[in-house]
């Protein structure tokens, strides 16, 4: 095999010894051998890993300990063997593509806040390794005949900066493109996904392990537990199943809400997303805040969610209609990162919501028979009832149609969502360089705010996705918190139209 020109890798930008410069001259030989991608695309990958060490070599990192760190073993043979593998949309991804034609796309984005500024140079090599452990994740979305799928796409998978508003839509209709975008600022690590190709489950599985990557390059050398898989361990089947096709038909399904639900009174913005924030709160009182209330904290904070849409309507009559989306995997366990989660719907006559404690039991009813294993799989059976009845259309005439399903299952029959991921769990010792976590919803075109929530360690935080100018829901928010006892710390952006 050729041996590679010192000079030509780095164009003379740094200066080694003879020794670095033998190991630098093996290790991308061993480059070379687990590379095959197109000549271009290898060429960017290349250097991607000189950076990389040019970074090393400045925070004084040697040569041999630089090389180790980025073993390019740790590539495995993702990049040299054929892209052969294919996955059918699974039950609840197959209406996302065609509703993609009438201006919408559902995309959802999680951020790790790190206690430390991000190496860019450090997170692209960290995709690297982390993008072989998920290969449903390395795909692009194709036109099969009756429906899309996600086609393997061997390519060179890249981060950007983080240079305008969450959560715009991904181009993974085009060939060669990403389902998912990995962004990084200051200290923060984000990654989008198209809705398509995972759910929040599946995501923030994918999320700590990018993570997990970046900081043992980083010289941050932690034990793995079971929170955490593992970059090197080969992909199993059982993490890429449609997990739908396992859950038990139903003689009948329901669950499809028909009636429309009242929506905020604020202006929609004409910039989508309008504003992000993020409200952050000790864990334990928040828990606490929820005991008093007697119910859970989902439940406290769809109680807190409902009121506060309340006061930023001006109708008088109908229903608020809360969307929570639920993990099946707590009904149906299960390892798969594809999507597996259904919904529910909490709905509230308006005019019996002053009522506090009615409020919190009829939520907490509510949610205790709408999340039920029987509810959910009678949900499971109306999707696969859906997709059923469309499943020997063609795609072209599909398409169309996709009108008659979304005034089924329409934006306008919610009011907000709120999902809540829950506690995240990773492995002892990652929270001296783990600060927080956060989740952020992309959005309808009708609905003015949607909600997502995670905890990390002691921090909760609550993330808004606004549609409006109108402040009048984050500000009933924030007092009924405050109220409770929930101290509050908020953070976001600036208005995106500004």
């Amino acid at each position: 095999m050729k041996k590679t020109n010192m000079g030509e890798l780095f164009e003379n930008r740094i200066e080694v010894s003879d020794s670095d410069r033998a190991l630098l001259t093996g290790f991308f030989s061993e480059f070379d051998s687990h590379c095959r991608l197109a000549v271009d695309e290898k060429k960017r990958m290349r250097r991607d890993f000189e950076w990389a060490i040019e970074y090393y070599l400045s925070v004084g990192v040697s040569v041999s300990d630089a090389v180790q760190r980025m073993d390019v073993k740790n590539l495995a043979g993702f990049y040299v063997r054929p892209p052969v593998l294919w996955y059918a949309l699974d039950n609840a991804a197959k209406i996302y593509p065609l509703s993609m034609e009438h201006g919408r796309m559902t995309v959802f984005r999680m951020s790790v806040y790190l206690k430390g500024a991000v190496v860019p140079e450090l997170l692209q090599v960290a995709l690297h390794f982390t993008i072989k452990r998920f290969p449903s994740f390395a795909t692009t979305l194709k036109k099969g005949f009756f429906w899309h799928y996600l086609d393997t796409s061997k390519m060179r998978y890249v981060i950007e900066p983080e240079s305008d508003a969450p959560c715009k839509p991904l181009p993974v209709s085009h060939s060669f493109s990403q389902s998912f975008r990995v962004m990084y600022f200051a200290n923060r690590i984000s990654v989008e996904f198209f809705h398509g190709l995972t759910d929040g489950a599946g995501g923030m599985t994918f999320l700590k392990v990018l993570v997990s990557e970046y900081l043992r390059l980083s010289g941050v050398e932690i034990a793995r537990d079971d929170t955490l898989w593992d970059v090197n361990e080969i992909p199993q089947n059982e993490e890429f199943e449609n997990e739908f096709r396992n859950v038990e038909r139903r003689k009948s399904g329901s669950g499809f809400v028909q009636k429309k639900a009242l929506q905020m009174s604020g202006k929609i913005s004409r910039r989508k997303i309008y504003r992000i924030l993020h409200f952050k709160m000790d864990a334990s009182k928040l828990k606490e805040a929820s005991r008093k209330r007697g119910c859970t904290v989902t439940e406290y904070l769809v109680w807190t969610l409902l009121k506060s849409a309340r006061a930023a309507t001006d109708e008088m009559k109908g229903d608020l209609n809360l969307q929570v989306p639920v993990n099946m995997r707590k009904l149906y366990p299960s390892k798969t990162v594809r999507n597996f989660a259904m919904y529910c719907g909490i709905r509230i006559p308006i005019d019996k919501m002053q009522d506090d404690e009615w409020l919190v039991k009829e939520i907490s009813k509510q949610m205790k028979e709408k999340t039920s294993r029987e509810a959910m799989s009678e949900m499971v059976t109306s999707t696969k009832n859906l997709v059923g009845s469309l499943c020997w259309v063609p795609l072209f005439l599909k398409i169309p149609l996709v009108k008659l399903v979304y005034s089924f299952l329409s934006d306008r029959l919610f009011t907000l969502t709120l999902s809540n991921l829950g506690v995240v769990q990773m492995p002892k010792g990652y929270e001296a360089h783990i600060d927080s976590m956060d989740f952020a919803l992309g959005i309808s075109p009708v609905n003015r705010a949607s909600c997502g929530m995670v905890t990390y360690g002691n921090s909760a935080v609550l993330t808004f996705t606004k549609m409006t100018a109108d402040p009048t829901f984050e500000e009933h928010a924030l007092m009924l918190l405050n109220r409770d006892g929930v101290d509050v710390r908020v953070e976001g952006s600036m208005s995106y139209e500004s």
